[in-house]
């Protein structure tokens, strides 16, 4: 499929130039309507499926690669990094603008793991917020996936750590299972550059554990949307040491059932959908499961194309 790739200029910040990149797959029809969609942590878009699904779908698809992430990394930064969750919302600013500005009336913002927290967040306070009509959230990162003493002492520890020592960081403890799931080269289906999404080796800042934690309680505390939410996530967590098929079939990457528990906070008009044998990124689960996650998502938004504006 060919994506139209775009630059978006951001204004500077502590580590000096910033952009952020969007990608545009037109509709197979003229439409007015269109989704944006987020990607999540140590990601950027190359769901190509996802796009033509939606274009195919009568909505114009667009991805933004968020700062300091895939194809919006620049040789100074470091990746992946943000000192608060919303450092993101000006590329979404712009990528609204341009989006309206293309002719849509009709927007649906799409966010998976980090990038649906950062979503609902946008959602709530962001600056175009009135320009979005409802709000699909693909497994999204409502709650650290750890124990009690690491969510309850070590996350606020860091945290408070990442004040005084912006860069201070420790070895991720991401499972590298995930990757072996996805990638065409191991378990997976998907072709996606390494370099962009590794493995391993990728620092955890305190500073993004923070900006997590502070975007976390912001959710918590009740974001009272007043557009329609569909929340989706796999039916199933599980936490393996070692490679098993289960990896193929549920969510190792995060609890589903926080996603459940927190998912109401987003407002009053949520649905919650769990999806049997879903991976983590719902999308990229087998055909027959990523088939009924983008019913699900077509079908919903459909259903909901005559919601007015909050």
């Amino acid at each position: 499929m060919n994506l139209t790739e775009t630059i978006l200029p951001m204004p500077d910040d502590y580590e000096g130039k910033v952009i952020a990149t969007l990608l545009r797959a037109d509709s197979t029809a003229p439409s007015d309507r269109a989704v944006l969609y987020l990607h999540g942590y140590i990601d950027y878009f190359f769901q190509t499926h996802m796009a033509e699904r939606f274009a195919g779908e009568e909505w114009n698809f667009y991805a933004l690669d968020l700062r300091k992430y895939g194809r919006s990394l620049l040789p100074h930064q470091h990746a992946y990094y943000c000192r608060d969750l919303h450092e993101y919302f000006p590329e979404i600013d712009a990528a609204l603008e341009r989006i309206a500005s293309d002719g849509n009336t009709d927007i649906t913002l799409l966010g998976h793991s980090t990038g649906g927290l950062i979503a609902a967040l946008y959602a709530a306070q962001g600056r175009e917020r009135m320009k979005v009509n409802r709000l699909v959230l693909n497994s999204p990162f409502f709650a650290f996936n750890v124990g009690w003493f690491k969510r309850a002492v070590a996350v606020p520890a860091a945290a408070w750590l990442s004040r005084l020592m912006p860069y201070a960081a420790k070895r991720n403890e991401l499972s590298p299972l995930y990757y072996v799931s996805v990638h065409r080269s191991m378990k997976g289906e998907w072709d996606f550059d390494p370099r962009l999404k590794p493995r391993q080796g990728v620092p955890l800042y305190f500073a993004w554990l923070g900006a997590i934690r502070r975007g976390q309680h912001q959710l918590r505390r009740g974001l009272h949307l007043e557009i329609p939410v569909l929340v989706m996530h796999s039916a199933r967590s599980s936490r393996p040491r070692i490679w098993n098929d289960g990896c193929m079939r549920t969510d190792i990457v995060l609890n589903v059932a926080d996603i459940r528990r927190y998912g109401w906070k987003l407002g009053d008009d949520v649905t919650d959908v769990a999806v049997e044998g879903g991976l983590h990124d719902l999308v990229l689960s087998r055909a027959e499961v990523r088939e009924r996650v983008f019913k699900v998502m077509t079908e919903w938004m459909n259903e909901h194309t005559n919601q007015i504006n909050h």
